[in-house]
């Protein structure tokens, strides 16, 4: 590509209302900025509207302000929430996590090989077992232990270093520790975590374990962002893998562990994509 010429992700949610693909198409052709790709979606149960197109425009920072700002326009005739970033500018993750190290070790090479379009300044774990993987990467690695007494001054510190290290998403990959209503609060829509069950079913502990004593027949794992209501969060992606009555608790568990990585994995990159937007309680996603 031009290295004069930037892509931009141009993401939309408003009413819906007759013209507003009309519009968006008629500015960015008007600027002869070439789109390519778009994806739209009109949700007839709240009326809303949303958007994802994919432009290429001028790379210096001046002109992507112009294009702000001009669009303004445009947004506010529409009452729409939007926002236009740099495409290819990785978002920066902090990853948390306990002592199950498959979501980590998956998250970590996916890194590795670029597959994940990231930059993950720091890992964060209230126990020291991971160090020796996070570290090999190249990534520092924080010990904050927790317990009880001193929850709110270890969320505290995460918070700090969220601020310090200009982090756009928190990752939980399978950090066992519920978040106090504040931290979820302060990180809402910015926070993914991933959930060793088909939500809405087996919530909370355990989850296998309660699949496998009711007898089910797929189990799954839900990537959600995260909010005050234990594994209620809108949901961002899921997967099922077939199961039988051979099976035992434990099966189900190393079953389990493989579909974690890839609905976690995909979660994360939607998000850093931009090809997710808030709609209520639940998610609008463009996956391709």
């Amino acid at each position: 590509m031009d290295p004069q010429v930037k892509s931009y992700v141009l993401t939309i949610s408003c009413q819906d209302a007759v013209g507003i693909v009309a519009a968006v198409a008629g500015f960015l052709s008007g600027r002869n900025l070439f789109i390519t790709e778009s994806a739209h979606y009109g949700d007839p149960e709240t009326n809303r509207f949303f958007m994802r197109t994919v432009f290429r425009g001028p790379a210096d920072v001046a002109a992507l302000a112009e294009l702000k700002n001009a669009f303004a326009a445009i947004g506010e005739d529409f009452g729409m929430t939007w926002r236009m970033d740099d495409a290819l500018k990785k978002s920066r993750v902090l990853i948390l996590v306990s002592k199950f190290d498959h979501c980590l070790n998956d998250l970590l090479y996916r890194y590795r090989i670029g597959a994940l379009p990231i930059e993950i300044p720091a890992v964060v774990s209230n126990h020291p077992d991971l160090q020796r993987v996070v570290e090999w990467h190249g990534i520092p690695y924080y010990h904050l232990p927790v317990t009880k007494e001193t929850k709110a001054a270890q969320e505290a510190k995460i918070l700090e270093m969220i601020d310090r290290l200009n982090i756009d998403l928190v990752v939980l990959a399978r950090y066992m520790q519920v978040l106090s209503p504040e931290m979820c609060k302060a990180l809402a829509w910015r926070t993914i975590n991933i959930h060793h069950s088909f939500l809405p079913s087996f919530k909370g502990a355990k989850p296998y374990h309660q699949a496998h004593a009711r007898g089910v027949k797929i189990i799954g794992a839900t990537a959600h962002y995260v909010t005050s209501d234990l594994d209620e969060g809108p949901i961002i992606e899921q997967a099922v893998e077939r199961v039988d009555h051979t099976q035992t608790a434990e099966d189900f568990v190393a079953i389990g562990r493989d579909i974690e990585n890839v609905v976690l994995s995909r979660a994360v990159k939607f998000h850093v994509e931009r090809r997710i937007i808030a709609n209520g309680s639940k998610t609008v996603v463009f996956r391709q």
